[in-house]
């Protein structure tokens, strides 16, 4: 593999783990909002719950691709910065208005109420603001004749950009309801856990509807793009395959205790189709970062600087990943966590 491939790989590992990450994070925050007035549920409960120590850990996610961006592609940096301006510019300020809301909504309770709604809309919002990143990618929205001009009114006539932030919200949804289903469970909170079930089985196969509508709109819009997924349609099979397994575990037979479903399995299978899934979508996107004029080869660094860098990655992520390990099983396995009072 070359150095090039390398660094792209690393990048597209970045942007998978805190797309999944994120969208589970952004999803909470709205089935929060939702179940702000069902106490009975404690639905709210358990995604808060949730939502208190891992909204920290995901940001990080997000600094890490900016900085990857930047290091392994200086080149391409310009064009993205640039291109992407002015909904770079949307997504900062929604974060840091969630980051914001999410901290004073613990601190003041007179406000608590109207402080969750903002933190759930935004969330909400958010995901369809960064996935646009993606549709932009294709080209079809970038003037390069002129400077590298983002071309927002053809932007947002495109059925293709709103089939992707279709997707980007039915995704946040639905893979926020599993994990919530698994943790409410792990809690011992039986009625959390039939409400995300349920949400999850509704949420799925809307997801799965807007994947297919993003096919369908990149056939007419990046033909380009759709051709170079479909010689991979094998991979994509075996990714609706993980949505199947995922489906069949929320209506497996009733266990020892009568619950009905494991999550667990469920959120590992569509952890895995979105993975595939994901592959598949950027190997077809290469050579491109920009379509059809920046490159990964145009806009990578030196090899001098591309070395000293990847090694600084490596020896970073040796020291980070045991922490975000053990954060992840005290998290998930903690007993006095998960079944804390309310």
């Amino acid at each position: 593999m070359t150095d090039v491939l390398i660094a792209i790989s690393v990048l597209w590992g970045f942007v998978f783990i805190y797309a999944i990450m994120a969208t589970m994070d952004f999803g909470a925050g709205f089935w929060s909002m939702v179940y702000l007035n069902r106490t009975k549920t404690k639905a709210t409960n358990i995604a808060n719950r949730y939502l208190s120590p891992t909204w920290e850990v995901t940001n990080t996610f997000i600094v890490a691709i900016v900085v990857a961006v930047y290091s392994f592609f200086p080149g391409a940096a310009y064009s993205l910065g640039t291109v992407l301006l002015i909904p770079g510019s949307v997504i900062l300020l929604l974060l840091a208005i969630r980051s914001a809301f999410l901290v004073f909504s613990h601190v003041a309770d007179d406000y608590y109420k109207i402080l969750t709604y903002i933190s759930g809309i935004s969330g909400l919002i958010i995901p369809g603001v960064l996935i646009s990143v993606l549709p932009i990618s294709h080209g079809e929205f970038v003037d390069f004749k002129d400077g590298q001009t983002l071309l927002l009114g053809k932007l947002f006539t495109s059925p293709h950009e709103y089939a992707f932030i279709a997707f980007a919200i039915s995704s946040t949804l639905f893979l926020s309801s599993l994990l919530l289903a698994d943790y409410s469970k792990a809690s011992n909170e039986l009625e959390a856990y039939r409400v995300y079930r349920r949400d999850a089985m509704i949420t799925g196969p809307i997801s799965l509807l807007t994947a297919f509508l993003i096919m369908w709109t990149m056939k007419a819009e990046a033909f380009w793009l759709y051709s170079n997924m479909l010689q991979d349609v094998v991979l994509l099979l075996i990714s609706l395959s993980g949505f199947i397994v995922a489906g069949i575990s929320l209506y497996l037979p009733k266990d020892k205790n009568g619950i009905k479903g494991m999550p667990r399995i469920a959120v590992i299978a569509v952890t895995i189709q979105y993975m595939i899934a994901s592959y598949v979508y950027g190997k077809a996107h290469l050579p491109y970062i920009i379509f059809p004029e920046v490159t990964i080869q145009s806009g990578f660094t030196d090899p001098a600087s591309f070395k000293a860098v990847f090694i600084t990655y490596i020896v970073g992520f040796a020291i980070l990943f045991p922490g975000f390990v053990y954060f992840w099983s005290l998290f998930m396995n903690d007993k006095r966590y998960l079944r804390q009072k309310t």
